[in-house]
């Protein structure tokens, strides 16, 4: 099975490059450790790709799209319409992720893995599992075979944007709805209460947050996911399009390939990765910390550190676009600044400065 190779496939990193790597950063003119989360981010990528002088080519946001049944619980005051309404302006480049995606020079990826109507805008792949995921307030949101094809479709879409020349992946969601379960699939795996990790999502006033709570915690009562099967999990209380992001997690880390997370949705699916694998973590890059609550909480439980605090929550990928920034930063750091001797200046003696 797909899912079971690429699992037993991702690695660790590589510590003979990132020594390297950290020896070059600390001959370069400037003070140890001056450049900060930028040296540590170099040292990571020379870890993920076994290059000790790291370097940023072809980079692309796969946005895996799906709809959510319990969008008829009243969580959103978003109209489900809006998935499918919203994916040809990420493909013509007008919303949030086409604009700094563009800039970011990324080509973006928009994947229908299970929106609830035909999708048949040009240039979107169509890897439809199912027609949206059921209502998870009343019952699973999908089958354990489903959730695997899920997963799968990620794997694959990731593995052949590879085949073609990615060498740095982001990840983006549309799916109207989808904070409820990304709050369910927290709860479960980060063993927080929902009241915890259930924030306002979209446009979300008091009554309707407090019904968020309520639908995750009915959720929890009726599915009752194990948390220690991160695919009963998914079936249970997750999405399709959250399947979708934690295959391309998997996708990218088997292939040796550094993953930018984007905000809450991403994170769920990186919880659903890292429960199936936990070597992944080391591959992955947190963009951004998301203005959605218990964002934080999800952070802290995979033990990830967001590079940008701008209070965003729109999704879609735009932290992970600009992190990417952020990851080229790091490679130029590490390639183009000139080292004490290249550049014939006397070498800082760190223990006298420290004195």
């Amino acid at each position: 099975m797909l899912l079971e190779k690429t699992i037993a496939e991702v690695g660790t990193l590589y510590p003979e490059p990132m020594a390297e790597a950290q020896k070059r950063l600390d001959s370069l003119i400037k003070p140890p450790g001056s450049l900060g989360r930028l040296e540590e981010l170099a040292v990571q990528l020379a870890g993920i790709t076994g290059n000790p002088r790291p370097v940023v080519g072809d980079r692309v946001i796969i946005i895996m799209a799906g709809d959510h049944g319990v969008v008829a619980e009243g969580v959103s005051v978003a109209p489900q319409e809006i998935t499918h309404q919203q994916i040809p302006a990420f493909l013509t480049g007008v919303a949030g992720i086409g604009v700094l995606g563009r800039l970011a020079g990324a080509r973006l990826v928009v994947v229908d893995v299970g929106v609830a109507v035909p999708v048949d805008y040009p240039g979107v792949l169509n890897r439809k599992v199912r027609p949206g995921a059921g209502n998870i307030a009343r019952g699973p949101a999908m089958t354990r075979e489903e959730a695997v094809r899920s997963v799968e479709v990620g794997i694959e879409v990731v593995q052949g944007e590879i085949d073609r020349g990615a060498t740095l992946i982001g990840l983006g969601d549309m799916g109207i709805g989808n904070t409820t379960p990304s709050s369910a699939i927290a709860a479960v795996l980060g063993g927080y209460a929902p009241e915890e990790v259930t924030g306002r999502g979209t446009l979300v006033n008091d009554q309707v947050l407090r019904q968020k709570i309520n639908v995750v915690a009915r959720a929890l009562e009726v599915n009752r996911p194990d948390p220690a099967d991160a695919l009963d999990v998914l079936a249970k209380v997750g999405g399709l399009e959250i399947g979708g992001l934690a295959g391309v997690i998997l996708g990218a880390a088997a292939r040796r390939v550094p993953v930018v997370i984007d905000g809450f949705i991403t994170t769920a699916a990186a919880m659903v990765a890292v429960a199936l694998q936990p070597r992944v973590k080391e591959f992955m890059i947190a963009s951004h910390l998301s203005g959605e609550q218990g964002h934080r909480l999800m952070l802290e439980h995979l033990g990830l550190v967001p590079m940008l605090y701008l209070n965003m929550r729109l999704g879609e990928g735009t932290g992970a676009a600009l992190a990417m920034h952020l990851v080229e930063a790091a490679c130029r750091v590490i390639n183009q600044m000139a080292s004490f001797s290249e550049a014939g200046i006397a070498d800082l003696d760190e223990d006298k400065i420290l004195k």
